[in-house]
């Protein structure tokens, strides 16, 4: 008897939870497998759903990099007046270096910037503006001034130096460009937020169908005494299912964007001097993209299961 006991003893609570969600896994599988049409199409819809407002925040972060983070736009320029030399130049950006309120100082002098106006095809105009005999040089030295703080206060304090003749610096530019990022930012969480919702009702429609197609097999779960958790356990890993290949198949369209957009970027930014190329998904990216489609199909076969369940256990009499 003991030793029959030990061999008949039913398996563990834990045991038991394990082998059904192992069960729900495999089975929510097969049931997707068994229906490619109609799953490529829940899919697809949540796809678009998800891609359109990646799509749109990735754009916002190339439009960010290219920009510099808008780091250039906040280099503060300043003409030193003609009778300024080269020397004196040179020991007013030293004592701009030592300001707590300046990043950095590049002295672009007279002679640079001729050089530049002739490497860009200007070497007539400068030639006519300097004298007939050709060796004057117009032009003054200039400091580029990168700022630590806020640029419009150091623009101000460098328009007092007794050395400066002109300051130049694009502050309301970059205050523009600052406040687009902000808006495309504000714009793209509110479409990811109506299109998530779009996906959870996609998945909360499709189990919904999946629910009503097994009421019968359901019922008799449910007058054999079967939770809500045990019965709706398998549809939550049928709407993970679709949400890890919604997001997948998101990356997919993404990528594909990419590719076909790399080269004439390329392309188009070696015409103006820069080497900008366009950033895609990262690994990282891509796995919480991955993460969070999968949570929210999830979400959304939990909600739809719930309610769908609550409606159809039966009452006592």
């Amino acid at each position: 008897m003991p030793e029959r006991n030990a061999t008949t003893r039913p398996p563990s609570r834990v045991g038991t939870w394990f082998d059904h969600h192992l069960y729900s896994f495999v089975a929510s599988l097969g049931r997707i497998a068994r229906r490619p049409w109609a799953t490529l199409l829940t899919v697809g819809v949540m796809a678009v759903a998800f891609a359109l407002p990646l799509g749109l925040w990735l754009v916002l972060n190339n439009v960010a990099r290219f920009s510099g983070d808008v780091q250039r736009s906040r280099v503060v320029s300043v003409f030193l007046k003609p009778q300024v030399d080269v020397a004196r130049a040179r020991t007013l950006a030293q004592s701009l270096r030592a300001r707590g309120d300046v990043g950095n100082v590049v002295l672009r002098t007279p002679d640079e910037g001729l050089a530049q106006l002739r490497a860009q095809g200007l070497g007539e105009a400068i030639d006519a503006v300097a004298g007939e005999d050709g060796t004057g040089n117009p032009l003054p030295s200039v400091l580029v001034v990168t700022p630590r703080g806020d640029e419009a206060l150091l623009a101000t304090s460098l328009q007092r130096l007794p050395e400066a003749d002109l300051v130049q610096h694009d502050a309301v530019w970059r205050q523009r460009l600052d406040g687009w990022l902000r808006f495309g930012g504000r714009v793209a969480l509110v479409l990811a937020a109506l299109l998530g919702i779009g996906a959870l009702l996609v998945v909360g429609n499709t189990v919904r169908l999946d629910i009503q197609s097994r009421r019968e097999e359901i019922g008799v779960l449910q007058h054999l005494g079967a939770s809500d958790g045990f019965i709706r356990r398998p549809f939550l890993y049928l709407g993970a299912w679709y949400g890890l290949a919604a997001g997948a198949l998101a990356l997919g369209l993404l990528t594909l964007a990419w590719l076909a957009l790399q080269a004439p970027l390329a392309d188009l930014a070696a015409r103006y001097g820069s080497r900008f190329t366009l950033a895609g998904v990262d690994p990282q990216q891509g796995a919480w993209i991955l993460l969070g489609a999968t949570v929210l199909g999830w979400l959304g076969a939990g909600v739809a299961a719930g309610h769908t369940l609550r409606q159809t256990r039966p009452t006592e009499a």
